[in-house]
């Protein structure tokens, strides 16, 4: 995997049998250390005018999504565990709770998929059943836009 990758970020939340499906592309940096997988890569977001540093820090069964900026979290997935964090926006702080089923990681010369499964908790009541599909690449091979 090169430095410069392409990182592909699609979240589903279903609640109450509605799905809401966002996706991201985001040109990023990668790299590997010690087992851990990190990507790091700027976003903007609806309604910010400055943009969020996103940081995936990941290896099979573990995933750990941190943003910082305008808005601060440090989601923690990690396979059958439930962790809580700090949601901070300009509107306010939010408590969330993620109680994470599965963290599957797959690896291929110049690609990398990462999904989790979990359920969302906000202010310790059940918001939604969630999943986060990770696809990294190298730059130069470009997105295959698998489902």
């Amino acid at each position: 995997m090169t430095k410069d990758v392409l990182v592909r970020v699609s979240s589903f939340q279903t609640a109450e049998e509605e799905t809401e499906h966002m996706e991201v592309i985001n040109k990023g940096n990668y790299y590997k250390k010690n087992d851990f997988h990190y990507v790091m890569y700027e976003e903007m977001m609806e309604g910010i005018e400055q943009p969020v540093k996103s940081m995936m820090k990941f290896k099979e069964g573990a995933l750990t999504v941190t943003k910082k900026g305008p808005l601060n979290v440090n989601m923690v997935f990690e396979e059958s565990q439930k962790n809580n964090c700090c949601y901070a926006t300009p509107y306010g702080d939010m408590m969330l709770g993620i109680d994470t089923t599965a963290v599957e990681l797959i690896e291929e010369e110049d690609r990398i998929l990462v999904n989790a499964s979990y359920c969302l908790e906000a202010n310790y009541q059940h918001l939604a059943d969630c999943e986060i599909r990770m696809e990294i690449c190298s730059k130069d091979r470009g997105m295959q836009f698998t489902s």
